[in-house]
């Protein structure tokens, strides 16, 4: 069954990333390429495609609030309305912005929806691969028009593959991270792009990712995905992840009984 709201914001993230950002990529120049705050990039390509999104965005629910990564940037009381009334879009329009800015893959446009401060559809969009992975809160998630279940039989701990993003971890918790990562079957470094991370649990490529920061443009739109498709994201002590939360850890997992076995291996020493 179509659902238009699911469909507008597809074709729109499709038009941003063909009109600004892919032809962009390994062609932007040092004047392009500027330092937000000590190792954050944004490029006139994360501006541009902003600005083209949330203009749209608002079009398609008038009144609607966009928080924007780059406005946040700018304005970060944008984030009280992360918790408001009314809907709200949070907008990532270049997640992996290291990566661009290198002229490296992965990369991924994203955006959520809240209404009423609850997450309420979702969109995820690796412009390189063509991969578009979206969903409604209580509808399933969908990729590529096909919907997907991760859920499923739990292989052993053993066998499991996934990421962990050590990189911001706390030096104790990256410890017991990196010594548990022993007991995992494959432990990845990580891609520098949430989205794909998510993209990645959705098609089966690893089964987890676990991150430490939270930003919330970068896992909104992701986790609603992964619940909407049978998995879970919650916070190491396993209390439900929120996009308003200003709390750090995230474990994201294929199924819940994943979930733990991970929770298990990595964070219990």
């Amino acid at each position: 069954m179509a659902d238009r709201l699911l469909d507008d914001v597809g074709a729109l993230l499709r038009e941003a990333a063909a009109e600004v950002v892919v032809p962009m990529f390994r062609r932007l120049d040092d004047a392009d390429i500027a330092e937000k705050a000590p190792g954050e990039l944004v490029t006139v390509a994360d501006r541009r495609a902003e600005e083209l999104i949330s203009a749209r965005l608002r079009r398609l629910r008038p009144g609607s609030v966009v928080v924007g990564e780059e406005a946040v940037a700018e304005d970060p009381d944008l984030l009280r309305h992360l918790r408001g009334g009314g809907d709200v879009w949070l907008v990532d329009p270049i997640d992996g912005t290291s990566n661009f800015a290198a002229g490296r893959r992965p990369f991924a446009l994203m955006v959520a929806l809240l209404t009423d401060g609850v997450p309420a559809a979702s969109w995820v969009y690796d412009p390189l691969d063509g991969t578009m992975a979206v969903c409604r809160a209580g509808a399933g998630t969908r990729l590529d028009g096909a919907t997907v279940r991760t859920t499923g039989p739990a292989p052993e701990v053993g066998a499991l593959r996934g990421t962990a993003m050590t990189r911001f971890l706390p030096p104790n918790t990256r410890r017991v991270v990196e010594g548990g990562g022993a007991r995992i079957g494959e432990l990845l470094p990580g891609q520098h792009c949430a989205g794909r991370e998510y993209l990645d649990v959705l098609t089966g490529a690893q089964q987890f990712v676990l991150f430490w920061r939270t930003l919330p443009w970068d896992h909104a739109p992701g986790t609603l995905l992964v619940r909407e498709a049978g998995g879970v994201a919650r916070r190491f002590d396993g209390t439900d992840y929120h996009p308003a939360d200003d709390g750090r850890g995230l474990l994201v997992a294929a199924s819940a009984e994943i979930w733990d076995e991970v929770r298990s291996a990595l964070l219990d020493g």
